[in-house]
């Protein structure tokens, strides 16, 4: 493809195949990390400054207080961080998956379909168990009872 193309994605070949994906995503991650330790460096020396910045007056706890906001807002961003790394390799993992899953499809459609023919298949005929009785023999009566109580006027007694 030529960048010149309107159709031209940059990512398209790198979403297209899961191991580029997950060296891309590798890449951020470790960008991400980069900016990470360079956040965590900067708290701290934001926190230490804005610790030791007294104003005439202040009690020993006033400048703790003002720098509270500063310090909650750079760990916010440092935890937002942190979770974003984490997302980007659990993507890394679940882009893998999907291509695996979907190799996978067509073998489990087959093996669905065997089952189902399988199942809706008759089963193959063998010979009966009890052979039908052959003479004049009459059958144990108590067995061919009524079925329902509205059968019971047809019965004979004994």
């Amino acid at each position: 493809m030529n960048s010149n193309d309107p159709n031209h994605a940059p990512l398209r070949d790198v979403a297209q195949n899961p191991e580029a994906t997950a060296r891309y995503l590798a890449d951020v991650q470790r960008v991400l990390l980069d900016i990470g330790r360079n956040l965590e460096a900067l708290a701290l020396e934001t926190r230490v400054h804005c610790r030791d910045t007294h104003v005439e007056g202040d009690r020993w706890f006033d400048a703790w207080m003002r720098a509270q906001p500063v310090e909650r807002a750079l760990k916010e961003v440092l935890k937002h961080i942190e979770g974003v790394s984490k997302g980007l390799e659990k993507s890394a993992f679940k882009r893998r998956a999907h291509d695996e899953a979907v190799s996978n499809t067509a073998k489990r459609r087959k093996e669905k379909e065997l089952e189902k023919r399988r199942k809706s298949a008759p089963p193959l005929q063998a010979a009966p168990r009890n052979p039908p009785q052959q003479g004049g023999q009459a059958q144990n009566s108590s067995y061919g009872g009524p079925t329902s109580i509205y059968d019971l006027g047809n019965r004979e007694s004994a």
